[in-house]
């Protein structure tokens, strides 16, 4: 099983940032071709870098350094006490600033943002972050559409107001329990998805459920400006998607002029449900941008 617990190469670091340390996983480049090249990947609301846990090692053995980061306010990084300053623009600008960071010393970068990440991914290319391509994984051209997702942000928001981030983890368990796929997780997993919200500051949960429930769409002016920059763009995400539609996503990609892959069986996380699947889709899409 494929998870935030599945093993990996990758060392915890932690990269500057504007309101602390961000907390990383990072591994180096494998093998003799090597490339100049990081491939920067940022969570999605709730999430953290261990949700990529079972895509660092093939990628970092197709010879790209890996990095994968919490965003301020997540697992082991701390954030600001102001919950405007997780909506995907403000949280873009700090993106880009890493990103700028890591390109000082040569290196091109991937950037892929998954779900909410998508969002800020897509922020930091309007403040200039130099990336040599985008993906957009799993997100959308605006704020989340109507369904169970939004339903239980909606709710979730008044008990985090009202009860904080305990009595908020307290439904997301009693949720979890009515689910019977939950019951086969392993304990280590649930410990893990537990200790992880917990140690979620509530103005980053506040913000970023606001950024998702009111985020405009952005797509013409990012389709704009990747044009206007020559870079490269890939929207990617599962067929039972049940977050953004894969329609949806589809039509971003069409407006974006991107390449679009849809993944069967796969719903709205492919970088644990389906990661090999995922990097068959990415590895040869990304050589080809660092080719052409």
């Amino acid at each position: 099983m494929h998870s935030q617990i599945s093993p990996h190469r990758a060392q915890r670091v932690d990269l500057p940032g504007r309101y602390g340390t961000i907390a990383a996983l990072r591994a180096p480049a494998m093998g003799d071709d090597a490339m100049r090249t990081t491939v920067l990947l940022v969570p999605g609301y709730t999430g953290s870098k261990e949700d990529f846990a079972p895509m660092i090692d093939p990628i970092a053995d197709a010879g790209f350094e890996v990095v994968a980061i919490d965003l301020p306010g997540q697992q082991d990084s701390p954030g600001p006490d102001d919950e405007a300053l997780y909506r995907p623009g403000p949280l873009g600008s700090v993106l880009a600033e890493l990103i700028g960071k890591i390109a000082a010393d040569g290196r091109k970068v991937l950037l892929l943002g998954h779900s909410y990440g998508g969002l800020v991914s897509r922020a930091a290319v309007f403040a200039g972050a130099p990336i040599a391509g985008l993906t957009l994984m799993s997100s959308g051209p605006s704020e989340l559409p109507a369904g169970d997702r939004r339903t239980v942000l909606e709710v979730g928001e008044h008990v985090l107001a009202e009860q904080g981030v305990e009595g908020t983890q307290r439904l997301n368990e009693l949720r979890a329990q009515q689910n019977p796929a939950y019951a086969v997780l392993p304990q280590e997993l649930k410990d893990f998805y537990r200790t992880r919200f917990l140690k979620s500051q509530a103005a980053a949960l506040l913000g970023m459920g606001n950024g998702l429930r009111y985020e405009p769409d952005q797509v013409a002016k990012l389709a704009r400006a990747l044009r206007s920059s020559g870079t490269p763009c890939l929207v990617v995400c599962g067929d039972a998607d049940d977050a953004w539609t894969p329609a949806a996503q589809r039509d971003m990609a069409e407006r974006l002029d991107a390449d679009f892959a849809v993944l069967p069986g796969v719903m709205h996380s492919p970088n644990t449900e389906a990661p090999l699947d995922l990097i068959a889709t990415l590895l040869p899409t990304w050589r080809a941008w660092l080719t052409s």
